[in-house]
């Protein structure tokens, strides 16, 4: 069983990206952290860590609980790593604010959504 992986490798077995490239990638922007340090994609993850990983506008707050550099199904990947409930509740409400926003935007303007916005803008 292996004590230490890098950073790249577990975040692909952890299914947080889809191809270790962009994993590495994602380290090189700094957006990973490690015990509060930005984490580059070398550094070696370890049982016990805590992570921040920032994704798609999400941000997940882990503590590493197995090392793997094999990646799995799905299931297995979930876990490799526990989720502070602080971070699973910023996300649901992110999402919400999200799905709000897109709720709000969806619908095209009609003839006469067109004609306010024209008054508005002084045409």
């Amino acid at each position: 069983m292996l004590n230490r992986v890098r950073m790249d490798k577990w975040l692909w077995a952890a299914r947080f990206f889809k191809t270790r490239a962009l994993a590495g990638d994602s380290c090189d922007m700094g957006r990973i952290e490690c015990n509060g340090q930005t984490a580059k994609a070398s550094r070696e993850v370890r049982v016990g860590d805590k992570l921040v990983v920032r994704h798609d506008g999400f941000s997940f707050e882990i503590e590493v609980l197995i090392v793997s550099e094999n990646r799995g199904p799905g299931a297995v990947a979930q876990t490799m790593y526990v989720e502070s409930e602080e971070s699973k509740a910023k996300r649901q409400q992110v999402a919400e604010e999200r799905k709000a926003m897109h709720e709000m935007d969806a619908h095209r303007p009609t003839k006469r959504d067109r004609r306010d916005i024209n008054r508005m803008r002084g045409r």
